[in-house]
């Protein structure tokens, strides 16, 4: 037989998840930045103390799913962008499929002496310049990422493209340097100070880092890129095949990440 305490914790949670299930249908009904009800209606309209209607709206704010203002209220949060496994689009091409304008702001873009991870990724030489470009990458104005491509000496070419509003993969195929196969890895980690402003976020919000190494047609490395997606606003969904470890064994990822 269940103690008193423990039948009042059981009733509190099942109340905290209809409280929940309650906004996320409301969430999902609505739009990016649409009033949420204050807490005090939320505990009048199930009967709750406010504390247990606040404990609710923090769980889906800790989900990303609503931001809370001082002064202001509770809001649907802006839900992050959904990238699909399989083939890997450029940012470009896949935020014009999605209906949203891409852009970017050029932080940076010119030879540079290769570090030592774009030697171990590209293989070139210690005494060559690779081509650098730094960039803000953005969905209809919004910043979601902060990119970091290295490409081998003989793209330099690209640097003459217009690499704000079009696609760094459509320059290098216009001058002969097709991307064709990539590898790539993910990892995690907060946000600085540069990139905290170069992306409109708090320092120490968390970031999704995904590096890549982009092979052309013949196998040799062409781009070695880190991308860094602000998590809340950008998801890389996976799918993978159960497989014991003789069929599918485990390779770490082929360089130290940046």
């Amino acid at each position: 037989m269940k103690s008193p305490a423990k039948r009042n914790a059981l009733k509190t949670e099942h109340r905290y998840q209809e409280i929940e299930d309650w906004l996320r249908t409301s969430i999902a009904r609505g739009r990016t930045g649409d009033p949420l009800p204050s807490e005090v209606d939320i505990a009048s309209k199930f009967s709750v103390s406010r504390m247990t209607a606040r404990h609710a709206v923090m769980n889906l704010m800790r989900e990303g799913l609503v931001d809370r203002k001082r002064g202001a209220g509770t809001f649907i949060a802006e839900q992050p962008l959904h990238r699909r496994e399989g083939v890997l689009l450029s940012f470009s091409e896949d935020m014009a499929r999605r209906g949203l304008t891409p852009s970017s702001v050029i932080i940076s873009g010119k030879l540079e002496a290769p570090g030592k991870n774009d030697l171990a990724a590209l293989r070139v030489e210690k005494t060559s310049k690779c081509v650098v470009v730094k960039r803000i990458r953005m969905a209809d104005g919004v910043p979601l990422a902060l990119e970091r491509v290295a490409l081998v000496p003989k793209a330099e070419a690209v640097l003459k493209f217009d690499l704000v509003n079009g696609s760094l993969h459509e320059a290098l195929r216009h001058i002969g340097l097709a991307p064709i196969l990539a590898n790539g890895w993910l990892s995690a980690r907060i946000s600085n100070a540069a990139e905290s402003k170069y992306l409109q976020i708090p320092v120490k919000t968390p970031l999704l880092v995904e590096t890549r190494i982009i092979e052309d047609k013949s196998g040799n490395p062409l781009e070695f890129t880190e991308t860094a997606y602000v998590a809340t606003r950008y998801v890389i969904d996976i799918k993978l095949n159960c497989a014991p470890a003789f069929i599918a064994p485990f390779n770490a990822a082929p360089i130290d990440p940046a």
